[in-house]
């Protein structure tokens, strides 16, 4: 089979497409013929190794020579034990574990896969794995009378985020760059904020606060929330996701908020039909 390979971390340059064996499901494993997949961020911090986290498993070079998590595609062969998929289901997930998508054949655990809803094409339903998962998980909490915001509303999560908390009936904020907003309204957000011009941390007090693109202090964000407001990190940089960790939890107690970073969960719950 033909897959995308790179065995240094590196620019997109260090990619290129080989011949390579078509790969075999263990237990518990399926092989997936693989229509589409989308490029998450993970994807790129995996092709450039950094931060720190990206390099887990691979110090010096990757572990997984084929990116590509999220994928969507037809079942071509199932390992023992697998019971849920047979060849020719129509399938999708986020296969962060393995990756494998920029290949005509990806191997995944059963257990990160979910049956692709019919309405959607493989090109629509492979964007939805991990973004979607966060976006779900993230805007647990939001309700009616209630303020959410989203930092980094218009990237890959951000709509999911907007759509979700808007159904469960909160008042939504995006947060991204001029070039988004008309964007960011247009799948329900009721205000935008343009990062560049204004900070969030300093507009009205939110009831809970989705950030994908965290690098302010602790102390900024428990100002931006509500007493009994919740803050939840997903993405930014290590010093961040460190502080947060750490100081979030003492600063967030003290102050009768709740400052963390968003254990996210993998796996079919979250995105089957």
């Amino acid at each position: 089979m033909q897959a995308v390979v790179y065995d240094r971390y590196g620019a997109p340059d260090v990619l290129r497409l080989e011949e390579v064996p078509t790969p075999s499901p263990a237990a518990g494993q399926v092989r997936i013929r693989v229509v589409a997949t989308s490029i998450n961020l993970s994807d790129w911090e995996c092709l450039r190794g950094t931060p720190a986290y990206a390099r887990i498993g691979g110090l010096r070079a990757p572990a997984r020579h084929t990116l590509g998590s999220d994928i969507a595609g037809v079942v071509d062969a199932v390992g023992e034990g697998v019971t849920r998929f047979r060849p020719g289901d129509e399938v999708y997930g986020d296969n962060l574990g393995l990756k494998g998508g920029f290949a005509e054949y990806a191997i995944a655990p059963e257990s990160v896969l979910a049956h692709k809803p019919t309405q959607l094409t493989f090109a629509q339903a492979s964007t939805i794995p991990q973004s979607g998962a966060i976006a779900l998980q993230g805007t647990q909490g939001a309700a009616a009378d209630r303020r959410a915001l989203i930092n980094g509303a218009g990237g890959g999560t951000g709509p999911f985020a907007i759509q979700l908390a808007k159904r469960l009936g909160a008042h939504v904020t995006g947060v991204d760059n001029a070039g988004k907003l008309d964007f960011m309204r247009s799948v329900g957000a009721d205000e935008v904020i343009d990062y560049r011009r204004d900070d969030f941390t300093r507009t009205a007090p939110y009831d809970l606060i989705l950030d994908l693109v965290a690098h302010r202090s602790v102390f900024a964000y428990r100002r931006a929330l509500v007493r009994g407001g919740r803050y939840r990190c997903v993405g930014g940089s290590v010093p961040t996701l460190l502080r947060v960790l750490t100081a979030g939890w003492v600063v967030g107690r003290s102050s009768g908020r709740a400052i963390d970073v968003l254990p996210v969960k993998e796996g079919p719950a979250y995105f089957e039909a």
